[in-house]
């Protein structure tokens, strides 16, 4: 039996998502035709949803495709001039918008799919990963002589067993990611269409139009810090030692889990203290660390619970001169007969975890001089804690 042709496969894969692309543009094309005299917005909603679907589903350059065919299609029939190429020039800005538009949602949407395709095969090379890591364990103790090398191979295991597990969590998160990101993007459309109208009267009105610019570079700098926050989780690389506010870290974790908050009623608290000193740490590790103790306090408040839930977040100076991170839930607590194991490795209570989300964490803190722990939260519940030395003690 001949096997089947992989180049094929790939060909075929490749012609189904420009075939994909070029079917929603036109379907978006004729929805639009017909929604116009019932809804202005249609083509651009439309549109941007046959994008989205093209990218999510071909990738980049399909995406790139549909976000092309959209522009075309947009301005031959819903731009003046209309059955023309030709532009007005009082058309010029809302054509420029619905193209950069266009083409940026292109592209988010083929790199959330690109995120989301290399999360899937992080977790198929995750067993592999954690056998790699065993077996350098017992070389390192079979052999003191192979010991450099085999303390070598032990730190890149641990570094993409970490990464590993940022991006698992980050997969867990992906649609609350996702609607942090496109609540920027489509409040940026909706700003620009404002200004629009704002200069399209008779006369204009500049200072409608000066503030609805304002909130559209605003929202537009939310949704880049959004992206920034998500790209420094995920990157793969090696620790970076810089000096930073541990406040801005914890608020950027907190809005790539307030999606996640939401879907489980989840009320957040927080006190983080001001005038912190600063800390001398890799932002994406202190914030790997954050991120995996709040989503296990939302997990220990989702399953069987009839009275409110809340999570709370807090940071102070400790007196040893290190800055405390506290996360406090109202689930279930701990077990009493466990709590001296949640932090070994490939321990876990959950029947699909991997039990080395909080053995990297203690790693991580331990690795930047400080300490985590767990214990009872009064009345109920439980809470993690762990400092990070301040900048100045480091010095």
């Amino acid at each position: 039996m001949t096997k089947p042709d992989r180049r094929w496969r790939f060909n075929s894969r490749v012609i189904a998502g420009y075939a994909i692309a070029v079917g929603s543009v036109a379907a978006a094309l004729a929805g639009s035709l017909w929604l116009e005299v019932y809804a202005v917005t249609a083509p651009v909603s439309l549109f941007l949803c046959a994008i989205m679907l093209s990218a999510w589903l071909g990738g980049l350059w399909p995406g790139l495709l549909a976000a092309t065919l959209s522009v075309l299609a947009f301005e031959y029939y819903f731009v003046t001039p209309i059955y023309s190429l030709a532009v007005d020039i009082e058309e010029i800005p809302r054509f420029s918008v619905f193209a950069l538009s266009a083409f940026l949602v292109g592209s988010l949407s083929a790199a959330q799919r690109s995120a989301t395709e290399s999360l899937r095969r992080a977790r198929d090379h995750l067993n592999e990963t954690v056998q790699e890591l065993r077996r350098s364990n017992e070389a390192l103790r079979a052999e003191n002589a192979e010991r450099i090398r085999a303390e070598e191979a032990l730190r890149n295991a641990q570094a993409d067993l970490a990464r590993v597990a940022r991006l698992t969590t980050m997969g867990e998160l992906a649609a609350s990611i996702a609607h942090e990101v496109n609540q920027p993007l489509m409040a940026v459309v909706t700003n620009a269409d404002t200004c629009l109208r704002w200069l399209e009267k008779d006369p204009p009105d500049l200072d409608e139009a000066r503030h609805a610019a304002e909130r559209t570079v605003s929202t537009g700098h939310r949704a880049a810090d959004i992206v920034r926050t998500v790209r420094a989780l995920a990157r793969k690389s090696t620790p970076e030692m810089t000096v930073f506010d541990v406040n801005p870290a914890i608020a950027d974790v907190l809005t790539l889990t307030r999606g996640e908050m939401q879907r489980y009623d989840v009320s957040l608290e927080t006190e983080l203290s001001a005038g912190l000193e600063p800390v001398l740490g890799d932002r994406g590790q202190v914030q790997q660390v954050i991120l995996n103790l709040i989503v296990n306090g939302i997990e220990a408040m989702t399953a069987g619970m009839d009275r409110p839930r809340v999570l709370r977040i807090s940071s102070r100076m400790a007196g040893s001169g290190s800055v405390l991170i506290a996360v406090a839930d109202t689930g279930a607590g701990l077990d009493p007969a466990k709590v001296d194991c949640i932090f070994d490795p490939f321990f876990t209570t959950k029947p699909e975890g991997m039990g080395m989300g909080l053995s990297i964490c203690r790693s991580i803190v331990e690795a930047h001089g400080g300490r985590l722990w767990a214990s009872s939260n009064s009345p109920r519940g439980s809470i993690f804690q762990f400092t990070v030395p301040a900048a100045a003690k480091v010095s």
